[in-house]
């Protein structure tokens, strides 16, 4: 027995000065290999008396299970004590692109996002953005939209509660926006016309399919002086779509249409050619509906604390979205929000290319067009 209190001091002592993982294993396998002193001695019970064999093992059994209990705690120290020196001396560039990509792709939308902008600023647009989170009056009630409008009820729309403290009522509760025309509202409260913005930003509404997803984007523009007709919101409108098609002559209709904040309300179509494997803008005897316009009502101005006896203007929204499937060739709308890395590389733009009206707006950014 105090040959074996001896041995557990001693190899004790070895595993607590153990420098590194390497020496603590070499330590292990001397012990507990399968020529191990510990091992050694297990093997030498058979040659003892009964009662001496059954004593002798009970304290290997324990040696052993102190052995393993010391080994474990030295290595939880060594790894750490490890892992901390790697850190200290190892530095990342997290800026660098993700292995093996050599280069980082730019959304669609993103770049749809700058042609839009880039277009409308050429022609002397402010771009306004609000809130995503939306009072009724600013969302639907300044819109000139009922309470009992269909596109206020809660199979088209996400509410949030007014309070956490109080059970929710619908007329009370914020809205997520179901477009950016509350941007409109905001500008007309806080400046004086003439107005010129658009509003680009997500929205928000209960709907999921091929063309359709719960958040998407939308861009929404608000012109208001003295003298602006519905001829002036036309060339405004058939300048943007040759510019961001990039074409110099596409053929557009005008149809008859209904919004509350407009009056009178069009929907704006373009010529195109549909395939059953491509749809080509520009060409043929097609026709797709890509926006909805018209002259604001006067409802919406008085809401905007504009004097409809003195202003007038035009609107129009388009989601941004819509726009890069029909410019890039994208099928479904689901696939812009799936993060698959795959669908960016083939649809992406190279983070180098900045739309512009001088530099060009798509620049050839994407590899599939």
């Amino acid at each position: 027995m105090e040959d074996l209190e001896s041995l557990k001091t001693q190899i004790i002592n070895n595993i607590n000065s153990a420098l590194d993982i390497k020496a603590l294993e070499e330590i292990r396998v001397s012990v507990m290999g399968k020529k191990g002193i510990l091992t050694e001695q297990m093997k030498g019970l058979g040659v003892l008396p009964l009662e001496q064999k059954i004593e002798t093992g009970k304290k290997l059994n324990v040696l052993k299970a102190e052995f393993e209990q010391a080994l474990n705690a030295r290595k939880e120290v060594l790894e750490t004590a490890e892992l901390n020196k790697k850190l200290a001396t190892e530095t990342i560039d997290v800026t660098l692109p993700v292995r093996p990509e050599t280069q980082g792709r730019i959304h669609p939308v993103s770049k749809i996002y700058e042609e839009v902008v880039a277009i409308f600023g050429q022609m002397g647009f402010e771009v306004a953005e609000g809130p995503d989170i939306e009072d009724q009056f600013h969302n639907f009630n300044a819109l000139n939209m009922p309470p009992n409008h269909p596109a206020r009820q809660m199979q088209d729309t996400f509410y949030l509660p007014h309070s956490a403290n109080e059970d929710f009522d619908m007329d009370k509760s914020y809205v997520i926006r179901t477009h950016t025309s509350g941007m409109q509202i905001r500008t007309m409260e806080t400046k004086k016309p003439p107005i010129r913005i658009i509003a680009p930003g997500r929205t928000y509404r209960s709907d999921y399919d091929a063309t359709h997803t719960p958040m998407f984007h939308q861009v929404e523009g608000l012109v208001i002086d003295k003298t602006t007709t519905m001829a002036h919101l036309k060339g405004c409108l058939y300048d943007f779509v040759k510019a961001f098609f990039e074409l110099d002559e596409i053929p557009v209709r005008y149809r008859p249409s209904y919004f509350p904040f407009t009056e009178p309300s069009a929907e704006l179509d373009i010529g195109c050619l549909k395939t059953k494997t491509e749809l080509k803008v520009g060409a043929g005897n097609d026709w797709l509906e890509i926006l909805g316009c018209g002259m604001v009502h006067p409802n919406v101005l008085k809401a905007g604390g504009i004097d409809p006896d003195e202003y007038q203007g035009f609107a129009f929204g388009v989601g941004l979205d819509r726009l890069a499937m029909l410019k890039y060739g994208i099928p479904d709308l689901r696939t812009f929000f799936e993060s698959d890395v795959r669908w960016l590389k083939n649809y992406g733009f190279s983070p180098l290319d900045f739309s512009s009206m001088t530099g060009g707006l798509s620049n050839n950014g994407g590899q599939t067009r």
